[in-house]
């Protein structure tokens, strides 16, 4: 078959025609999880639900990006030459769910050298410290979610603080700022610490091609004024103003493809089975208004109850 196509190809161009006897083209691996059938496939699967501990199939975005968490909660795969990154590892009853799924896509837990983190909550980072038991890898963590790691507890300045139990520590590697690279091979991940969810909250921006397609993805924080009952944004303004900074700096980002720690957040199970676009120039700057009006009508309730 591959003959004929050529010969047709090149009968009109004048050149001989020579076809090796008994070579067959280079074999091409097909994609692992494609999204034409692995989206629908996980939308299949989650149906309605945002459950935090329910399966989902994983993913591939694009690329060497994958979604490898639940139905509920994200946890990103990025696959690389010299070992693999992945951000969050969801609940402490995620963590062999994530693993399943990178196994399941033909990987190794071992080639994952490098833990990231979104949010220092218990649903995005209560299963890292099994993942890092099962993989090995190092765990990379901002200056204020690492006290966190170290406690599994939130910290005091969170507005969520007191709301949940402790989630099991661990052992944080390296300490990562606003704009520090982190590379492993040919991989190259750049943070943004966005506070507002959280205090050490971090959002990730890289660069995924295949072949000559190349894709810029923004994995962007939660960013939602949720805290526990007695909180109140307005009584402080420091940290409201670090808030509006990090919205500001998601808005600005270059993002075609936008993630969050929570797939609904973002519309996965639309834009999975093609109901909405996967590809968004305008998702950042919209996921950020979104996000910023969230916060003003939390404050403007806030005023109003005084």
């Amino acid at each position: 078959m591959f003959a004929s196509l050529l010969a047709l190809a090149l009968a009109g161009s004048g050149q001989p025609i020579t076809i090796p006897l008994g070579k067959t083209p280079p074999h091409v691996e097909a994609p692992r999880a494609p999204m034409q059938t692995a989206g629908p496939a996980w939308a299949l699967a989650c149906k309605d639900s945002d459950d935090w501990e329910r399966p989902a199939p994983p993913v591939r975005i694009h690329a060497n990006t994958y979604m490898v968490g639940t139905c509920g909660i994200t946890s990103i795969l990025i696959t690389g030459t010299d070992g693999d990154i992945l951000i969050d590892g969801g609940t402490e009853a995620d963590a062999d769910i994530i693993a399943n799924n990178i196994q399941n896509l033909g990987f190794k837990l071992s080639d994952v050298r490098i833990i990231l983190h979104s949010h220092e909550h218990f649903d995005h980072v209560g299963g890292i410290a099994r993942l890092q038991q099962l993989s090995g890898a190092q765990l990379y963590a901002s200056p204020e979610a690492a006290k966190v790691f170290e406690t599994g507890t939130a910290g005091i300045g969170d507005p969520q603080a007191g709301m949940h139990k402790p989630f099991p520590t661990a052992h944080v590697d390296r300490i990562i700022h606003d704009g520090q690279p982190v590379r492993l091979g040919n991989l190259y991940l750049t943070p943004m610490t966005t506070p507002g969810h959280t205090s050490g909250a971090l959002s990730w921006h890289w660069v995924a091609c295949d072949g000559g397609v190349c894709r810029t993805i923004v994995y962007a924080d939660s960013l939602t004024p949720v805290s526990r009952d007695d909180y109140r944004f307005s009584e402080h303004p420091a940290y409201v103003a670090a808030y509006r900074a990090s919205l500001a700096k998601v808005r600005k980002e270059d993002c075609e493809i936008l993630l969050t720690p929570h797939p609904s957040a973002s519309n996965m199970r639309d834009r999975f089975v093609g109901l909405a676009p996967l590809e968004d120039e305008n998702a950042c700057r919209d996921y950020a208004d979104k996000m910023s009006k969230a916060l003003d009508e939390r404050l403007a309730k806030e005023a109003a109850k005084k």
